[in-house]
């Protein structure tokens, strides 16, 4: 989820493994009736492009009246992306926005200086048995955004660009690859795109942007003649050629990426910035609750409860 509840946060045959800088097997974690894959940040790589934490949540099923409730919780220096394969989220957030999300839509939500939002399964979703799952990240923002007022965007499936070519079909999620732009409002070089290959099929890794990662969602691929399963995150070496090609089941991705920040981030629970102050003026501001008053309040209509900053 986007709740964080841990503090501490070519052709295939043509390129040699070393061309994967980095593998990452993400680590689990149980959060009550279902479970989060979390592939960053990771012991050897904080960052892909300015994505900075990237969880898998679900699959999982639930019961008639049952759901996820992520309670208001805060974000500082970040924006948040939430995209679904299966089940919807009832997104509320201090500005304003009330919003549910489908699986192929995009909710995108900068918290530049502060935000608090919740994110729950619809009521009419609870209404019979559900499920749950997609994929939810953060981008840290340059420096000169960190500041910036909060704010949300929703666009709809049918708005997302769409690329479709022997086997493959791309949707541009975020940023641009592939000679197409996505709609959101971009504050760095980003590409993200949710990714579909039918057995056998290939795919070329944009080779317009610095960072380039692949997270495999469902079935297998190659590189470099060496299989991938799924829950596997690759990150790629700058500037090289890369194909990735389907297995014999055919495979579901995330691929993600772009420039890399002037930086590294530092990471607290929710909180993301480019110094320690920052995060601690957000720590004391969300300690003292007053809603309105600082950098933080709650949700218009989900005013009732919220998570307490960490002890």
């Amino acid at each position: 989820m986007s709740w964080n509840p841990a503090i501490d946060p070519g052709c295939p045959d043509e390129v040699g493994l070393d061309a994967i800088e980095t593998l990452i097997v993400p680590r689990a974690r149980d959060l009550g009736g279902f479970e989060v894959r979390r592939a960053l940040p990771a012991p050897k790589r904080q960052m892909v492009g300015p994505f900075i934490f990237f969880d898998q949540a679900g699959p999982a099923e639930f019961l008639t009246g049952q759901g996820v409730d992520v309670r208001p919780h805060p974000h500082i220096g970040l924006g948040t992306v939430t995209y679904l394969y299966r089940g919807d989220f009832h997104h509320r957030d201090s500005t304003g926005a009330d919003q549910i999300i489908r699986p192929g839509e995009l909710n995108w939500m900068v918290a530049g200086r502060g935000v608090t939002h919740s994110e729950r399964t619809s009521a009419a979703a609870r209404s019979a048995p559900n499920s749950l799952f997609g994929i939810q990240t953060w981008l840290a923002l340059p420096e000169r955004h960190e500041d910036m007022a909060p704010m949300f965007e929703h666009h709809g499936k049918e708005v997302l660009p769409v690329i479709e070519d022997g086997g493959v079909s791309v949707r541009l999620i975020l940023g641009d690859a592939y000679g197409v732009k996505a709609p959101a409002t971009m504050y760095s070089e980003t590409f993200y795109a949710d990714v579909a290959l039918e057995a056998g099929s290939q795919l070329p890794m944009p080779d317009g942007h610095e960072d380039r990662g692949v997270y495999i969602v469902e079935g297998s691929i190659s590189v470099a003649g060496q299989d991938f399963e799924a829950g596997r995150m690759m990150v790629f070496r700058p500037g090289d050629m890369i194909t990735v090609a389907a297995g014999d089941r055919g495979a579901r991705l995330m691929i993600l990426g772009g420039a890399t920040l002037s930086g590294p981030r530092y990471i607290w629970w929710n909180f993301v910035a480019s110094s320690r102050e920052r995060i601690e003026e957000a720590k004391a501001d969300w300690r003292a609750q007053n809603w309105g008053k600082g950098l933080f309040d709650l949700p218009a209509d989900d005013r009732d409860e919220h998570i307490p900053l960490p002890d």
